[in-house]
């Protein structure tokens, strides 16, 4: 009896083993219990300060969020089996990068607040010329925002805000998981209106050296009126970025009191928006 030439007559053929076939819906599960996670955890680290600075290569972000999402994907509850490239599938693609981009807008905005009041400063001790490439951002800042934005760096890293956000994250699939509906609107809404901290923020970072260069120069001007023949800009420019400097000095205790405020504020409403209780 001759061989059959495409395998046994069942169909089958020689040296395939039928337990390692696998059917779509299996594939699409196994898929789906890391991409959907990949998907929320990727776009926090893109959003989320320290993580999306320039100075980060873009494939050592990719490893960081592919490994974040091989640690907590064992400990995440099960997935919705779906059609990845179906319709529902696109928009619960769509809500989990809004749901980790939401996380992350919310710490640039206290970081912005920085960049805001230092401006402030800046300008006000006739240092606005004085500017630098943000590595952040890859803009032009003041040097003075940008040495604010580098202390609280380093002060979000030391009291482990960065673990506290993966943290949030991953308790964040169990409150919110994934599904066709994310983030509520009410929620966008807060998320919208809590940007208006960013310009309090700033203001109350730069408005006592706001308030004590306003007297420098009022008092600068009554000079001049007394003393026409004093070349004041001559003097008084050296001697308003010398108390711009003392002041910053002073203030500093300040500005972190005012970091710690928003950003403990921050922490506060991204646990509201992903429903998490502590």
């Amino acid at each position: 009896m001759l061989p059959f030439p495409g395998g046994a007559p069942d169909g089958r053929q020689r040296g395939v083993d039928r337990s390692m076939v696998f059917s779509e819906a299996q594939l699409e599960s196994w898929l789906g219990d890391y991409l959907w996670p990949l998907m929320r955890v990727g776009s926090m680290l893109l959003a989320t300060p320290v993580f999306n600075s320039r100075q980060l290569p873009v494939r050592l972000r990719l490893l960081l969020a592919l490994a974040v999402t091989w640690v907590i994907a064992p400990t995440l509850p099960s997935q919705p089996a779906l059609d990845l490239f179906g319709q529902q599938g696109v928009v619960i693609l769509l809500q989990q990068i809004l749901i980790g981009v939401a996380m992350g807008f919310i710490l640039q905005m206290v970081f912005a607040a920085l960049v805001f009041g230092g401006q402030a400063v800046a300008y006000s001790m006739g240092l606005g010329f004085a500017s630098m490439v943000d590595p952040q951002n890859g803009v032009q800042v003041p040097v003075v925002a940008q040495f604010y934005v580098i202390l609280t760096f380093l002060l979000f890293l030391i009291s482990n805000g960065h673990l506290l956000m993966i943290e949030l994250l991953a308790d964040s699939f169990h409150t919110l998981p994934v599904a066709v509906d994310g983030i509520s609107r009410n929620g966008l809404h807060e998320l919208i209106a809590w940007a208006s901290r960013l310009f309090a923020g700033g203001l109350l970072i730069a408005l006592p050296i706001i308030g004590a260069m306003l007297m420098v120069n009022m008092g600068m001007g009554v000079v001049m009126r007394a003393a026409p023949q004093l070349n004041i800009f001559s003097v008084g420019f050296p001697i308003t970025i010398l108390l711009g400097f003392a002041l910053i000095w002073v203030s500093l205790p300040n500005v972190l009191a005012v970091f710690d405020q928003l950003q403990e504020q921050a922490f506060e409403l991204i646990m509201q928006t992903l429903r998490v209780t502590r």
